[in-house]
């Protein structure tokens, strides 16, 4: 089976809100937010899921060490 793609439009129904799983895409890798608690209702400090963030993680505190926590659900080619 090959591997899911996203493009912008198609990550953007990720987002969150109204029961809809939470995915973000960091460095054209998808990742999927949804059991994330301080992500919950797709909103975590201004950002929101559904988006590529690739440019935001580097200024967030944790930086990208916590993407290893998180499900791969696909790739992202905007």
């Amino acid at each position: 089976m090959s591997e899911k793609t996203f493009t912008k439009a198609q990550l953007a129904e990720f987002d969150g809100a109204a029961g809809k799983p939470a995915y973000v895409a960091i460095d054209g890798t998808v990742y999927d937010v949804s059991n994330v608690k301080p992500w919950a209702g797709g909103k975590h400090h201004g950002q929101t899921a559904g988006q590529d963030l690739s440019d935001v993680i580097i200024h967030a505190p944790h930086g990208k060490t916590v993407l290893e926590k998180l499900d791969v659900v696909g790739k992202y080619v905007g």
